[in-house]
């Protein structure tokens, strides 16, 4: 029997962990790890990221709904280095944005200019990207950058981001990633089990 970790889905229940080596929280701090976890992912849970049947009361449904944002590469080029970005797969973690605000900024058009930045900066913020909507193109090819960190960490007042597992289902957008993507954990989701934004766009708090 395979010690690899493994992510299952419950139909209208948790997110099933097997095997799990490292779990981390929002504040980066080493949560304990069993050989099976029960995770939620309807957002209702008294006792977060951990299931405790809240499914069962709210009657959460594991399909259906529209994935929110558009599922389009879109490419910013600069002189150095070229950025790509789906905006369906984007958990809006800002991590880009703290990394190389000058480069990542929404309030301008086009929000990606790579040539306002270093491109030291900018590989940095690719790699801290989560979900895998942001990678560097090359020789016409998209590079996802991953960082070393957690196999699971609980994003805060968002998914699940995973790093090294093999996803639980089918990648359903453009340019995901097997080796970085993002789980839902609100329940909002329109392509669940993967995150699609939607906790952001509904202001969904986990507390």
């Amino acid at each position: 029997m395979s010690d690899a970790p493994k992510i299952e889905t419950r139909e209208n229940g948790p997110l099933i962990v097997k095997n799990l080596q490292s779990l981390q929280d929002a504040d980066g701090n080493a949560m304990e790890t069993k050989k099976v976890i029960a995770l939620c992912r309807c957002g209702r849970s008294g006792n977060k990221p951990f299931c405790d049947g809240s499914h069962e009361e709210a009657g959460f449904e594991s399909a259906g709904g529209t994935p929110s944002g558009k599922d389009l590469l879109l490419d910013y080029e600069g002189k150095e280095v070229t950025v790509t970005y789906n905006p369906r797969v984007c958990s809006h973690a800002a991590n880009c944005i703290r990394q190389a605000g000058d480069v990542f900024d929404p309030d301008k058009k086009p929000w990606i200019q790579p040539d306002h930045g270093k491109t030291e900066d900018i590989i940095a913020a690719v790699t801290a990207c989560p979900s895998g909507a942001l990678a560097i193109k090359e020789d016409g090819a998209r590079k996802h950058l991953i960082a070393d960190k957690s196999q699971l960490t609980v994003q805060r007042h968002g998914p699940y981001e995973v790093q090294g597992i093999t996803p639980p289902e089918d990648l359903p957008a453009q340019g995901m990633t097997e080796k970085k993507y993002v789980l839902c954990r609100c329940g909002l989701s329109g392509m669940k089990p993967f995150c699609d934004g939607s906790h952001y766009n509904e202001g969904w708090r986990e507390d």
